[in-house]
This record gives structure tokens, C-alpha cells and sequence, in this order.
């Protein structure tokens, strides 16, 4: 998610040098709920101290409206035809959805 926001604002960047007004937050979507939970509920809390600047990071991007994150869910979700290992018909319902 840190990765994503970074690349989000440094597009917003080089679109606003360009003269391109950049209204209104980037949507992200996240299949890890862990992650959406951290980044997007405000009474989350972080349990693991290695993971502090990335999740400050990316808390922080999300409160002042860079970015915002929704949750995907895996039957939806665009991405696992590149990563994942699945049956003909789960395949093919992601493809026709790829397509449009």
C-alpha cells in the first residue's frame, strides 16, 4: 500500500507540473483486509512496531484525501488472473470482466 501511494502522489505530481488540475482523492483497492482495516478505519491499531512508517504513511495520505481505499473482494478481483492459479470457469468469468 505504501508503494501504491507513493507512486499515486508522485503521479499527482508530475500531472499538476503539466497543468492538469488533480481534484478529488486516487481510489486504491485492497484485497488484504488486514491492510484496508489499517489504513482506512481510524481505531485501528498497529501490533507490529516494523510496520509503524509504512502504516503512518499511508494513514496519513488517507486523511488528508490523496488517496482512498475500498476493499476487493477475491471473487472480483481483477489481479488474480496475473498472480493466482485458478479453474477454466473462474478464469474465464475474470477475463470477461477484464475485457470490458
Amino acid at each position: 500500500m505504501k508503494q501504491a501511494i507513493s507512486m499515486v502522489k508522485g503521479l499527482r505530481y508530475k500531472l499538476r507540473m503539466f497543468g492538469i488540475p488533480i481534484e478529488g482523492p486516487a481510489n486504491l483497492y485492497c484485497d488484504n483486509e488486514a491492510v484496508y482495516k489499517n489504513v482506512s478505519l481510524p481505531d485501528s491499531v498497529l501490533n507490529k512496531k516494523m510496520h509503524s512508517i509504512a502504516y503512518h504513511y499511508c494513514r496519513e495520505n488517507v486523511a488528508n484525501g490523496t488517496a482512498r481505499v475500498a476493499k476487493e473482494d477475491t471473487e472480483t478481483n481483477l489481479a488474480d488472473i496475473f498472480t493466482k492459479v485458478m479453474n477454466r470457469d473462474r478464469r474465464e468469468f475474470l477475463l470477461e470482466r477484464f475485457m470490458y
